[in-house]
């Protein structure tokens, strides 16, 4: 059994003395695991930073083995992930929530392509939070948990929409919201593709595909919470306020 495709580092860890055992996340062949013999050599090591993109050949006797991977650099993104805390902690954000959501060997081509495009905006701070919320919905609707905000679910109204039910994930309106309105999740324009996207809103729609992700995805996986990469990321999005 032998593939070759491109992917997203996303972790790696060590495996006896110097193999190391790495996670990708490929266009057509999903979240795969697979052995890099001399993983940690000088020679490979720098390669398998997580965020590097990478040509990999997978083989192994059985398909339902681990196997091994051969690994090519084809774009390293250590120099933006370095740039500041805010790429730092958006690249760790992104690679374990990829690790921690998707299943094994399931292709996700649309989001391995939105992911493949996020991850080339690292180090561009103005306009990476937006493009990374952007993300995390795309990432809610590939699992199942998109939400829906073209309308009222109360009442149908396209307009004045500013809620989200926590329970069905679709947009309520001023007057839909009633006595419920404490109990709803914020809907800023951002969230909708609407408006100039202020970091005071980016929070606040992080904020609501966080509940999504904490309370519908993670469940849906046993009830393991949420990488805190991500709350680090979002804390460095509340600190630029």
């Amino acid at each position: 059994m032998d593939w070759r495709d491109h992917g997203i580092l996303l972790t790696l860890r060590r495996h006896g003395e110097t193999a190391a055992i790495i996670e990708v996340f490929t266009e057509g062949h999903g979240r795969h695991a697979g052995v890099v013999r001399g993983g940690t050599s000088r020679k490979i090591a720098p390669i398998l930073q997580p965020g590097a993109q990478l040509d990999v050949l997978w083989r192994a006797r059985l398909e339902e083995h681990i196997g091994t991977f051969q690994v090519e650099p084809l774009r390293s993104r250590a120099a933006a992930a370095f740039s500041g805390r805010l790429a730092l902690s958006g690249l760790n954000a992104v690679v374990s929530l990829l690790s921690f959501c998707l299943p094994e060997r399931e292709p996700h081509a649309s989001l391995y392509t939105r992911t493949e495009q996020l991850m080339d905006l690292l180090g561009q701070d103005e306009i990476w939070p937006l493009a990374y919320l952007r993300w995390e919905l795309a990432l809610l609707d590939e699992l199942g948990f998109g939400l829906d905000l073209t309308a009222c679910a109360v009442t149908g109204v396209t307009e004045g929409l500013i809620y989200v039910s926590p329970k069905t994930g679709r947009s309520v309106s001023a007057n839909g919201a009633g006595d419920w309105a404490d109990k709803l999740l914020p809907l800023p324009p951002c969230l909708r593709g609407e408006g100039t996207a202020p970091d005071a809103e980016i929070a606040e729609a992080l904020r609501t595909t966080g509940y999504f992700l904490e309370h519908r995805v993670a469940p849906s996986l046993g009830h393991n919470p949420l990488p805190e990469a991500r709350a680090r990321f979002v804390d460095q999005v509340t600190r630029r306020l």
